[in-house]
C-alpha cells in the first residue's frame, strides 16, 4: 500500500512540475512575440533581418546588474527559417567599471546554418568585440553581421553605467 501511495504522489509531483514548466515556456513564447513586435515598432527596417537571416533567437526579458563585477541572464525562443524550434538561455559575466541595473530585450540573428548549428550545440559565445546595435528607427539599415552574427538590443528600463569586458554564453533546448 505504501508503494502505491508513494507512486501516486511521485506521479502527481511530476505532472505538476511538467505543467509549471509548460506554463513558463508558454509565457516565454508570448513575451518573445511581444518583444519582436516592439523591435519592429522601433525599427521597421529590421524586418529584413527577420526575413533574410537563417535563424534568430529572441530574449524578451534580460536582467543585468553589477557593481565592479556584473552579470546578466535571460530566457528566450529560437527560430530556424522562421519556424519555432526551441528555447535559448543567455548568461553573461562582465568585469570592469559598472554600477546599476537594467532590463532589456535582445535579438540575435544568425547569417547561416553553420553559425546557428554552433548555437544549437551550445558552442557559441559572443565576446566583447561583437557589439550590439541599439534598436532605433533606421538602426538596422547600416547593421552588418560580424562573424555571422548580428545583435540588437532594446532597453526596457533601469540605468547602468558600464565600461567593462565580458562575453555572453548561450544554451539551447529543443522544444
Amino acid at each position: 500500500m505504501k508503494k502505491i501511495i508513494f507512486t501516486w504522489m511521485f506521479a502527481l509531483v511530476a505532472i505538476l512540475t511538467y505543467a509549471q514548466d509548460a506554463k513558463k515556456d508558454q509565457r516565454i513564447i508570448e513575451d518573445s512575440e511581444d518583444a519582436k513586435a516592439a523591435f519592429l515598432e522601433d525599427d521597421p527596417d529590421m524586418q529584413s533581418f527577420f526575413d533574410n537571416s537563417y535563424a534568430y533567437i529572441i530574449l524578451p526579458n534580460v536582467g543585468k546588474g553589477g557593481l565592479g563585477v556584473g552579470g546578466a541572464a535571460g530566457n528566450g525562443v529560437a527560430y530556424e527559417k522562421g519556424e519555432f524550434i526551441g528555447f535559448a538561455r543567455m548568461t553573461q559575466v562582465t568585469i570592469g567599471f559598472q554600477a546599476g541595473g537594467q532590463a532589456y530585450s535582445e535579438v540575435v540573428f544568425f547569417e547561416s546554418e553553420e553559425e546557428f548549428d554552433r548555437f544549437k550545440e551550445n558552442k557559441i559565445e559572443m565576446a566583447a568585440q561583437v557589439s550590439a546595435v541599439a534598436a532605433a528607427s533606421g538602426a538596422s539599415l547600416n547593421a552588418e553581421y560580424v562573424d555571422g552574427v548580428a545583435v540588437f538590443t532594446r532597453t526596457k528600463g533601469g540605468l547602468m553605467y558600464e565600461a567593462s569586458v565580458g562575453g555572453q554564453q548561450f544554451k539551447y533546448r529543443a522544444k
